[in-house]
């Protein structure tokens, strides 16, 4: 790592970061290199090992800010002086995740492949915000629903955080994918994100 402050180096992942999150738009996991990431920044694919030392590393960063983000809007959840009903928890929550495309974009990616590529203390971070995201949302389930147990509030963060992993592929189809399930007498589910957590999370939280 170069030296510089933390502010700098902080700055300086983040401006790669951005870049990746920008390819990611239109390109997909697999097709972006480090190259591609230079291309797009005032690093050179040297300078940005100075930094992530893998492709992965780099979604692993935006997967960890991400959970960062969305458990910030919890934290806004659990601290709201207001108690809600099964049904206005499950608006306060979809309006989250309506925000953090990118996290349910990235979860459909295979993590095993991101996770192997990436250094011990890069995929520590990520657990970290992961393992706050839970906790939070048992936190939310006790306060608005405190005659649910522990083991009760348990298998239901696990369920939610089941369904997230679905979401986004549920929600979004490629060109190819549309053009097989037409072949396959499939009829592809044109639903946003919006409305596909409304259902899911209705019937988890019930």
């Amino acid at each position: 790592m170069p030296k510089g402050s933390p502010e700098l180096t902080a700055a300086r992942k983040e401006e790669i970061m951005n870049a990746c999150a920008k390819l990611y738009r239109t390109m997909s996991f697999k097709e972006i290199t480090l190259k591609d990431v230079g291309e797009v920044t005032s690093f050179s694919r040297t300078s940005i090992y100075n930094y992530f030392q893998t492709k992965e590393e780099i979604f692993l960063g935006l997967f960890q800010r991400e959970y960062e983000l969305w458990c910030g809007q919890l934290e806004e959840i659990l601290e709201d002086p207001r108690y809600y009903t099964a049904e206005e928890l499950t608006d306060r929550i979809v309006d989250t995740l309506s925000e953090r495309e990118l996290m349910l974009k990235l979860l459909a990616v295979n993590l095993y492949d991101m996770e192997e590529n990436s250094r011990l203390e890069r995929l520590v971070e990520l657990k970290k915000a992961y393992g706050r995201s839970m906790e939070l949302m048992d936190q939310i389930l006790g306060k608005h629903f405190p005659e649910r147990s522990e083991a009760e509030r348990r298998e239901t963060v696990i369920a939610l955080f089941e369904f997230l992993h679905g979401l986004y592929p549920y929600a979004y189809h490629t060109k190819k994918q549309e053009e097989a399930m037409k072949i396959a007498g499939i009829t592809p589910v044109n639903t946003g994100i919006e409305e596909l957590a409304s259902a899911g999370l209705r019937r988890i939280l019930a």
